[in-house]
């Protein structure tokens, strides 16, 4: 053992005990003892978790969707703009109001009072009343427009949207 010692430890200039270390955790007698000690810790684990319940999931207020603590939540069903335009049309009642929605630039993302319902050019259907709507440009651009619908009117809208921040830097 100790010319295999003199040799590794001289043409590797590994340590003796790093070296030993190594051929201690790849010999077959521990392979066997890890396996056997993952495979009892598996089957603890498996029967903790057929007895215990289900973890609590919070709804998240942003989508609404069930997520577990720490982790993003998963899709299901339609997209949130498609359910607030719903929940918009089906709160309409006889006496809707049209507004139809036209940007500068286009498929810029609209809001109604913060809900997201899509994307520009739009045609909405909406109860009679106030609204707060806010457009957010793909570069930045933004824009914000109180808007008060009359039983049974038809309106359109075509604010153009300005940068918060300027798009071009000059230096000289």
């Amino acid at each position: 053992m100790s010319s295999l010692r003199k040799k590794y430890s001289a043409s590797i200039a590994v340590p003796w005990a790093v070296l030993s270390l190594i051929l201690m955790v790849t010999t077959p007698c521990s392979r066997a003892q890890t396996a056997a000690e993952t495979a009892a810790t598996s089957s603890v684990a498996a029967t903790a978790a057929s007895q215990a319940k289900p973890p609590a999931f919070a709804t998240t207020p942003a989508t609404g969707n069930a997520a577990a603590p720490g982790h993003l939540p998963l899709p299901s069903g339609p997209p949130p703009d498609v359910v607030n335009r719903r929940n918009l049309e089906q709160h309409a009642g006889r006496d809707a109001a049209k507004l139809l929605v036209r940007c500068d630039p286009r498929n810029s993302q609209v809001w109604i009072n913060g809900a997201f319902v899509g994307t520009s050019p739009m045609l909405l259907i909406l109860a009679p009343g106030k609204y707060q709507l806010e457009f957010r440009g793909p570069r930045q651009e933004s824009a914000t427009r109180a808007v008060d619908l009359l039983p049974r009117e038809t309106r359109e809208i075509a604010p153009t949207l300005t940068a918060h921040f300027p798009t071009k830097v000059i230096i000289r």
